[in-house]
C-alpha cells in the first residue's frame, strides 16, 4: 500500500514516461479504428489514451512530440466526485512545465483541505505558490544553470466539481467548450484568455502597464514579442523578466535585456473563469496553442461532435498535423518520418485532453445541503483517488 505522501508523487506523474509505458505495453484503442488508422501505431512521437472514465463521464488524452526533448507536461486525476486538467506548455526548456506538474496539483488539494472548498481565490493561490516554488528552485540552481532564470510554461488548469467548472490559465493553451446551440447545432465557446502579445488587446495591456518603456512589444521577424523575445505575457517562470536579480549578462544574448527592468515584465496572475454546466454543455477541450495553430475553436469542436469518442484526442491531433504538413506542401506520411528536434521546425509539442460531460453523471455530483460540508481535497483525496 502506497502512503498518501507517495501516492501525491505519483500523482503528478510525468507524461512522456507514462505515455511511453502506455503506448508500448497497454493498447486501448479498438481494434476497427486501428485497422481504419493505424496513426498511433505509424506515429512514434504520438501517445496516448484513448479513453478513460472520470466521475462524471469519459476522456480522451494524447500528446505529441515536436521538441528534441519534450516541452508540455499534462496531467489529469480523477476522484469520487471531481476531475483535474493541467497542461503545461514550456518554453526555453522542461523544468518549468515538470515543476508545475510535480507541484501545483499538490498546492491546490493543500489549499482547498485548509479552506474546505475550491474556488477561484484558491486557484489563484495554488497558481502563486508554485510560481514562489519555482523562483525559489530557480535562485538555488541559477549560480551553476543560469539559463534556468530563461525557462518558463504556460500553465492551464480545468477543475469539475460538483457540477462546476473552474479554470484558470496563463499563457495561450486554451480551454474551448461545445455546447448545443439552436437547432442543436454544435458550438464553440472560448473560456480562456490568449495572453499572447500577437492579440492587439495583449499589447495595449502591456504597453498601459509600462509607460515609460517604448520597447515592452517589439515587432521582430514579423511577430510581435515582449521585449522582442517572448510571445506570452503571463506565465510561471521566466525569472529574468520578472525580478532584477535574474537577469542574465551579455554572454547570453537571446535573453540579454539591455536595460534592467523597473518592474515585472510578465505575470504569473492568472485569468480565471468559473461555470456552472448547463445540460447544452457536452465536452471541454484543453489543448496547448499547438493545437490552435491549426485548428479553429469552431472546427475543434465539430470534430469532436462528429466522431466516435474513443480516440478523439489522437483524432484532433491527427487533423492539426494533417493541416501542419499540408502548410509545407507536404504530406502527413511524410511528416511521420521527420525525427524529434528537427520535427520543430514543422509543429510544436501539442496536447489535447478531451472531457466527455454526461448530464445523467454529473446531476448526482451536484451540491446538496447534506453534502455541502464536504470539502474538494476530500472529493480527490487518498480514499478516492486514482492514478492513472
Amino acid at each position: 500500500m502506497f502512503s498518501w505522501l507517495a501516492r501525491i508523487a505519483l500523482a503528478c506523474w510525468r507524461p512522456v514516461s507514462r505515455y511511453a509505458r502506455m503506448n508500448k505495453d497497454y493498447n486501448n484503442s479498438n481494434s476497427d479504428e486501428l485497422e481504419e488508422d493505424s496513426f498511433s501505431l505509424r506515429d512514434s512521437l504520438l501517445w496516448c489514451r484513448d479513453l478513460e472514465k472520470h466521475s462524471c463521464g469519459d476522456f480522451s488524452f494524447a500528446v505529441v512530440q515536436a521538441n528534441e526533448i519534450i516541452e508540455d507536461h499534462s496531467q489529469v486525476e480523477t476522484g469520487k466526485d471531481a476531475i483535474f486538467v493541467g497542461v503545461y506548455d514550456g518554453h526555453g526548456g522542461p523544468d518549468a512545465s515538470r515543476f508545475i506538474s510535480d507541484h501545483l496539483f499538490q498546492n491546490l488539494i493543500r489549499l482547498a483541505r485548509a479552506n474546505g472548498t475550491i474556488s477561484e481565490d484558491i486557484l489563484r493561490n495554488a497558481f502563486s505558490a508554485t510560481e514562489d516554488g519555482f523562483l525559489a528552485l530557480v535562485r538555488r540552481s541559477c549560480g551553476i544553470k543560469p539559463l534556468i532564470a530563461a525557462i518558463g510554461s504556460c500553465c492551464l488548469v480545468g477543475v469539475i466539481w460538483r457540477g462546476t467548472l473552474y479554470v484558470a490559465n496563463l499563457g495561450d493553451s486554451r480551454a474551448v467548450i461545445g455546447y448545443l446551440g439552436r437547432s442543436n447545432k454544435i458550438v464553440a465557446e472560448q473560456l480562456t484568455r490568449d495572453h499572447n502579445a500577437s492579440i492587439e488587446e495583449v499589447r495595449q495591456e502591456l504597453r498601459s502597464l509600462h509607460p515609460d518603456d517604448s520597447h515592452i512589444v517589439v515587432m521582430k521577424h514579423g511577430v510581435w514579442r515582449i521585449k522582442g523575445i517572448i510571445q506570452v505575457s503571463r506565465s510561471i517562470g521566466d525569472a529574468y523578466l520578472k525580478r532584477p536579480e535574474f537577469s542574465l549578462d551579455p554572454s547570453f544574448p537571446r535573453f540579454h535585456l539591455s536595460e534592467p527592468i523597473r518592474r515585472p515584465v510578465l505575470t504569473a496572475e492568472p485569468s480565471l473563469c468559473t461555470r456552472v454546466l448547463q445540460p447544452s454543455d457536452k465536452f471541454l477541450i484543453f489543448a496547448s496553442d499547438g493545437l490552435w495553430e491549426h485548428l479553429t475553436n469552431q472546427q475543434a469542436v465539430e470534430i469532436v461532435s462528429n466522431s466516435p469518442r474513443a480516440g478523439i484526442a489522437r483524432r484532433l491531433i491527427k487533423t492539426a498535423l494533417n493541416e501542419a504538413a499540408r502548410k509545407r506542401e507536404m504530406k502527413y506520411d511524410d511528416l511521420k518520418k521527420v525525427d524529434k528536434g528537427i520535427r520543430r521546425f514543422f509543429h510544436d509539442d501539442i496536447t489535447v485532453v478531451v472531457i466527455f460531460i454526461d448530464q445523467e453523471s454529473l446531476s448526482t455530483k451536484m451540491p446538496v445541503l447534506e453534502q455541502s460540508v464536504k470539502g474538494f481535497a476530500d472529493s480527490i483525496g487518498p480514499s478516492n483517488f486514482n492514478i492513472l
